[in-house]
């Protein structure tokens, strides 16, 4: 089965690359210079020509402060792209894969985000994404949206690869400890997009899951994990102090949800998929360094 993959430079393209090079499907891998997803007919033309059966669309504008001040070019990405591969896919009856964010919520809540819960994005970004959203079920194909949360690995820019380069560089880092998300290694929802997999065609129930972390933690409480464990492996030498501090301590572009918690349960009871278990997941990425 062929399996065309979008945005396959970035951290959770390059996850799924690694999760997928020992399956059975047949991989075919796109970035921004090879495709423009931004191109109505060049996306609707490559398709006809490959001929996938299913769509992976792992690119997005991901830069949440950039945004605020270039609506155009995210909206561009996760908006406009998004309806441009919904309609090709439509026209070729092919299965979409769309990945989502947990940003598209407000954040106001005393609990955890079930996946029918009201959306009331606060940034730029997860107002584009939710328009993404909002077209590929509008459009009507075949789809399952997958929202996650705070991804990291051994790939790209993200929050524990920062927190380790700066274990060596600072004595006290002043964390936030007012936001509250669940963790997600990006290789668990890799896999856990393979698992989904299992069940197309004849088995496969359409719709929007959330996959995210096992446990709720704040930044604070992330960082402090990934030093005891980065310490534990003897990884860095030095363990910051970690200073917990409000999120007004930093002044940002976007506004950041108080809450971001996904509750995951729908995507393991439909699909026996557990949640990431990000501790381990922090482990595995610092044996990869």
């Amino acid at each position: 089965m062929k399996i065309l993959l979008l945005g396959s430079d970035g951290q959770l393209g390059r996850c799924i690359s690694d999760k997928f090079n020992t399956s059975h499907y047949e991989l075919v891998y796109t970035n921004r210079s090879s495709l423009d997803i931004t191109d109505k007919n060049k996306v609707l033309n490559f398709l006809k020509s490959l001929k996938p059966q299913i769509v992976i669309n792992a690119a997005a504008y991901a830069a949440v402060d950039d945004a605020e001040s270039n609506f155009s070019e995210a909206n561009k990405i996760n908006h406009l792209a998004v309806s441009n591969i919904s309609k090709a896919c439509l026209e070729n009856n092919l299965l979409l894969i769309h990945i989502s964010t947990d940003y598209v919520f407000d954040g106001i809540t005393d609990t955890s985000y079930l996946e029918d819960d009201k959306t009331n994005p606060i940034n730029v970004y997860g107002k584009t994404k939710l328009l993404g959203e909002e077209a590929v079920k509008n459009i009507g194909c075949k789809h399952i949206i997958i929202r996650t949360s705070w991804l990291f690995s051994e790939y790209g820019k993200n929050f524990l690869k920062v927190m380790l380069d700066l274990s060596s560089k600072r004595k006290e880092l002043n964390i936030i400890n007012d936001q509250f998300g669940c963790p997600t290694y990006a290789p668990d929802l890799a896999e856990a997009i393979k698992k989904i997999l299992d069940f197309y065609p004849n088995k496969l129930t359409y719709g929007t899951y959330h996959f995210a972390g096992d446990q709720t933690c704040s930044w604070a409480d992330f960082a402090e994990k990934i030093f005891e464990i980065a310490n534990e492996k003897k990884f860095i030498s030095n363990i910051p102090k970690i200073i917990p501090v409000g999120s007004d301590h930093y002044i940002t572009s976007a506004k950041r949800p108080t809450n971001s918690i996904l509750n995951s349960n729908l995507i393991k009871k439909q699909f026996n998929v557990d949640p990431s278990d990000w501790r381990d997941g922090i482990r595995k990425t610092i044996l990869k360094f």
